[in-house]
């Protein structure tokens, strides 16, 4: 097989899982099961849940990259290149694969992180969004259980994903 092809089979497999990954929340959404979405929050909700009553926690832990800042149930959090300061370029079908991890108070940091460099930033759709370092933050749909890094350097819709270290820069894996 030559390097073009073992290239295109891994973008297709890769785009296979999001497309997969998809599927699976929309059709839990239009089931209105009850156990939750992908990321055990509300069926129809596009967005990772924050942590109940208050703001959502961010933490470090170790995954394969290295120690990157993930949310409150271990989930790996991204930034999106295309995203311009905190203002998120991420909606509709983007974030259904890529959760923006949203808010109804103020975040909390976990040990590792700077609680300084934690904030929120405001949606089109209306939704507080949790920003660290001024990136706004994501999930990735297609990560399979907590430390997961299956999205990083995904070139999807429109820019590349990274995970993020604690001093709130992208990790560049090459």
């Amino acid at each position: 097989m030559s390097t073009g092809s073992k290239r295109f089979s891994r973008t297709a497999l890769a785009l296979i899982a999001v497309v997969a990954a998809g599927l699976v929340v929309l059709a839990v959404a239009v089931a209105g099961g009850g156990g939750g979405g992908a990321y055990g929050g509300s069926p129809s909700s596009a967005t990772a849940p924050s942590s109940g009553g208050g703001g959502p926690s961010v933490k470090l832990a170790t995954t394969k990259l290295g120690k990157v800042l993930v949310d409150a149930r271990g989930r790996t959090l991204y930034l999106f290149e295309a995203d311009k300061g905190p203002k998120s370029a991420c909606g509709g079908a983007c974030a259904s694969v890529w959760p923006p991890l949203t808010s109804t108070g103020r975040p909390t940091a976990g040990p590792g992180v700077t609680a300084s460099k934690l904030g929120t930033t405001r949606r089109s759709d209306g939704a507080t969004e949790v920003t660290y370092n001024g990136h706004p933050l994501y999930t990735f749909a297609g990560d399979s259980a907590p430390g997961a890094t299956s999205g990083q350097g995904l070139d999807d819709f429109g820019a590349e994903w990274y995970v993020l270290a604690a001093g709130g820069d992208k990790i560049d894996n090459g």
